[in-house]
């Protein structure tokens, strides 16, 4: 009887003494590169399927050049699943066209990644919207295969990394406020940056502008990884995605095509839509994300004193605009 009664007791108490255990499982399978064991959607699965039956409803989340391509599908995908979405685009009546096109609560507002005064006031509108930001994808970007600067700045440089930059600057008391999650749109395009990783001694470009996409997709992935850092312990999250090569409107300006077997971008907004706001991506930071899943990349994007170096020259090229860190972020 004792035996029974002892058997009794302690199938009783497995659940309570299994929960803690899976979660810990969980957590650990996420930050090797998922989340719980089988959970992982499938390689090119789309962001309707994805997010199916995630409740987004109470949550804001912000996706930077919402009028198309993997913008607009992510914006359509959080809209539809309950998320009020802040969608930008570079002018008024493209970003009210894309937020009028979606489902559910989309609100349009105005940013011109090129111009500092533009960004600030889209943190100001944005900051006014919403209080607390539950994530912000910075996905907006261009590709060039030209030579163009912005002053002394290679452009795609300037816009890719550098607007960004400051706009999660400008964005970073509602994002703490919501403990909310920043995913930086990057490329495995980074391992092809020019010799040496960031070019710190020529930002113009002059001599690497041929892979100045590169360049650009390298600091968004040395952004991402020090933002993690600085962010490591308040609930806020930094992780960096790469969607896959995606046809999109990207190219529009290059004599560039795309190969044949290049995504849809519903296939493309998948990922950053997954570490958005899937679940599986609770505290989840200062990763690498391909497919759903932690994807190798190059050593200099996980440099941490070229991240380190890219943060203060980044800070000192946007200073005037710049709002300082809370003093314990700071370093």
């Amino acid at each position: 009887m004792s035996i029974s009664r002892n058997r009794r007791t302690l199938l009783a108490a497995l659940p309570a003494l299994l929960v803690p255990w899976l979660a810990d499982e969980a957590r650990g399978a996420a930050r090797a590169g998922g989340a719980a064991p089988g959970s992982h959607p499938r390689a090119g699965a789309t962001a309707d399927e994805v997010m199916q039956g995630v409740d987004l409803a109470g949550r804001t989340i912000v996706v930077t050049g919402c009028n198309s391509g993997i913008g607009l599908e992510a914006m359509r995908v959080l809209a539809a699943n309950g998320a009020h979405v802040i969608g930008t685009a570079r002018d008024e009546a493209r970003g009210r066209a894309a937020c009028g096109s979606v489902r559910g609560r989309a609100t349009p507002v105005v940013l011109e990644l090129t111009e500092p005064e533009s960004i600030v006031a889209c943190a100001r509108q944005v900051t006014t919207l919403a209080p607390r930001i539950d994530a912000l994808v910075c996905n907006a970007g261009i590709v060039l295969d030209t030579h163009e600067q912005l002053g002394a700045l290679e452009k795609q440089f300037a816009v890719n990394h550098l607007g960004h930059f400051l706009l999660v600057n400008r964005l970073l008391a509602p994002m703490l406020a919501a403990r909310g999650r920043v995913v930086v749109v990057g490329s495995g395009n980074h391992r092809d940056a020019p010799e040496g990783g960031i070019q710190f001694d020529d930002l113009s470009g002059a001599g690497w502008y041929r892979r100045g996409y590169s360049h650009s997709k390298l600091a968004n992935g040395l952004f991402s990884f020090e933002l993690a850092r600085r962010l490591a312990g308040t609930g806020a999250t930094s992780n960096c995605v790469t969607p896959g090569h995606t046809r999109t409107n990207i190219l529009r300006s290059t004599g560039l095509g795309y190969a044949d077997n290049a995504r849809t971008p519903a296939q493309g907004a998948a990922t950053p839509c997954y570490a958005a706001a899937h679940p599986a991506m609770a505290g989840i930071n200062g990763a690498y994300l391909s497919d759903f899943r932690e994807a190798p990349q190059g050593a200099a994007q996980t440099d941490r004193a070229m991240a380190a170096r890219l943060w203060q020259v980044s800070e000192a090229l946007v200073q005037p605009s710049l709002q300082p860190w809370p003093r314990a972020l700071r370093d």
